[in-house]
């Protein structure tokens, strides 16, 4: 079968499409017939060996798939660690949710990394009201005091993860910033809910939100960039806020800003979806409520761009270089 394959560890260019052997499922596994595959940073990074645990190549890329079940004939969209870009991927149920009948084969494709990572980044801030296991409490109760809202800055809030961030946020009735590196980018997001858009380029996130909240500063941040930025978000938090660190786009480890957890009561706390994705009593309640509002019509997936397999490499550089605005699909 034909499948996207990372020959050596070297970025993008190091991509080819490969004949591979037909998977054989493990015990308890299923086989889907892949139609389509979302790309994530992650990807990128995995080209790069920048990614934990990634396998000594050469191995077939991707961790995001829509397509159909071969023993059921149901549309399903799913998440592996390593695999997705192959005419056909073996896959555990639990990790295999039906595809609204409403969503094409890409919207699905561009659905299960993005809005988990966003729910659970919510979540992991206390700002889901409703139970989950090991539910963190709110660290911050909006109240007179702290005005009717949470605050949540959200960066590279044009990206996947970043529009589905504001699409939650717009249901929970979230107040949201969130920076990008273009007035027309951040025009778009806004249509989705977002309130406050920052152009890094322009302006001083961190002096940004200061200006923005009066000196008070954000109950959360969902940052992504790693290095220096993981400071920088630390000092736009307010008393008892929280940064939810889900990746480090920069290539560079997180930078603690110890004095400002001191000053401000605040934590930094990790969000790896290859690892919560594996605890059912936490994706499963995430799920129920995710499935609920698809169905109600209040999420869809934003989709940026559509490639075909044999454009992968272009696909991955846009990514890699920041150019894409909401998700980029491959079409398998």
């Amino acid at each position: 079968m034909k499948a996207l394959v990372i020959t050596r560890l070297s970025g993008p260019e190091a991509l080819a499409i490969r004949e591979i052997p037909e998977p054989t499922p493990a015990q308890g596994q299923t086989l889907v017939r892949v139609k389509a595959g979302g790309l994530n940073f992650a990807d990128v990074m995995t080209t790069l060996g920048g990614y934990p645990g990634t396998p000594s190549p050469p191995l077939t890329a991707g961790r995001e798939f829509s397509g159909i079940e071969e023993s059921t004939g149901r549309r399903v969209m799913g998440y592996i660690q390593w695999g997705a870009f192959a005419e056909k991927v073996p896959a555990h149920p639990h990790l295999l949710w039906p595809v609204s009948d409403s969503w094409n084969d890409e919207q699905a494709a561009a659905f299960p990394v993005n809005y988990f990572t966003a729910y659970l980044a919510y979540w992991q801030a206390g700002m889901i009201p409703s139970a989950m296991w090991g539910q963190p409490p709110s660290p911050v109760q909006p109240g007179e005091a702290r005005g009717p809202k949470h605050r949540v800055l959200i960066h590279a809030v044009a990206g996947g993860v970043g529009t589905a961030a504001v699409e939650i946020g717009h249901i929970l009735g979230i107040e949201m910033y969130g920076t990008s590196s273009s007035d027309e980018k951040l025009g778009r997001v806004r249509k989705l809910g977002l309130q406050h858009g920052i152009n890094y380029k322009q302006q001083d996130y961190e002096q940004a939100i200061k200006d923005l909240t009066h000196g008070e500063g954000v109950d959360a941040v969902f940052e992504m960039l790693g290095g220096d930025h993981t400071a920088k978000s630390l000092r736009c938090l307010r008393d008892f806020g929280r940064v939810i660190q889900y990746g480090t786009a920069t290539g560079k480890q997180p930078q603690l800003d110890i004095r400002a957890l001191y000053a401000k009561s605040a934590m930094a706390q990790g969000l790896w979806l290859t690892y919560l994705s594996q605890k059912r009593d936490i994706m499963e309640p995430a799920w129920r409520q995710l499935s609920e509002w698809i169905e109600q019509g209040k999420l869809a997936p934003v989709i940026g761009e559509v490639f075909p397999l044999e454009r992968a490499a272009e696909a991955y550089k846009l990514l890699q270089e920041g150019r894409n605005f909401g998700k980029i699909v491959l079409k398998i």
